[in-house]
């Protein structure tokens, strides 16, 4: 059970890390861009943005799946167009399941950031404006930092969500050994073999090691964040 690692489980975890980590990159600038148009925006059809940004929460993750290869495989509109003008291919692709697990991840980026922002003492901003601060500045120097605790506490419950990602990553990238095999997927993978639950379970172990690790530095974050605020 505490065997180093297998070439196999290896490939796996490095995998599983180089998927969460890419679909950060992405996730995180859309998710502050959701996070301060729900929390400061004033528009109709607000409730429908927030419909669909927590959207992936409740579908099957095979619906979500099945939605990316429509849209984003080589017949889709958006992979159609990108595979003919730039040669790119997002579906069974390890490219592809870091947009599955991104899409998975992003109600979890959203939400913490969001109610930190809303948290953040709009006096202060205004303070730095009639100081001449720029809005840009006024965000910058002001807002960020202090709702910079929701930002890496969204951003590492999004790894860990994009870290564990399984039935949208079947179904849009496949289940390709160094491609698209990460965690979850060989986890699956290797219970089809009469003799895989040993293997299982220990790709398992790594999982919740690497899952419940987020999840302890998301806790202390939120409860200095929560320090700080009563201080």
């Amino acid at each position: 059970m505490f065997a180093p690692l297998t070439p196999f489980e290896a490939e796996a975890l490095w995998l599983s890390l180089r998927v969460a980590a890419a679909s950060l990159v992405g996730v995180v600038p859309v998710s502050l861009g959701l996070a301060l148009l729900l929390a400061r925006g004033r528009f109709g059809g607000k409730w429908l943005v927030e419909a669909l940004v927590n959207l992936p929460l409740v579908l099957p993750p095979v619906v979500t799946g099945l939605a990316l290869l429509m849209v984003f495989g080589v017949r889709g509109p958006v992979g159609g167009w990108l595979y003919e003008v730039f040669g790119l291919t997002l579906a069974f692709h390890w490219s592809g399941a870091a947009l599955a697990a991104g899409i998975m991840a992003l109600p979890l980026v959203v939400r913490p950031l969001r109610l930190s922002l809303e948290a953040v003492d709009r006096r202060l901003e205004q303070a730095a404006a009639t100081l001449g601060a720029s809005p840009l500045q006024v965000f910058l120097r002001i807002t960020l930092p202090l709702a910079l605790p929701g930002l890496v506490a969204g951003a590492l419950l999004g790894f860990a969500r994009a870290f564990g990602e399984f039935g949208a990553t079947v179904t849009f990238a496949g289940s390709i050994p160094g491609e698209t095999q990460t965690l979850p997927v060989a986890i699956y993978t290797v219970l089809q073999r009469s003799d895989g639950e040993q293997a299982a379970l220990r790709l398992a172990l790594l999982s919740v090691l690497v899952s419940v690790s987020a999840l302890v530095v998301t806790e202390w974050i939120n409860r200095r964040a929560l320090a700080r605020r009563g201080a």
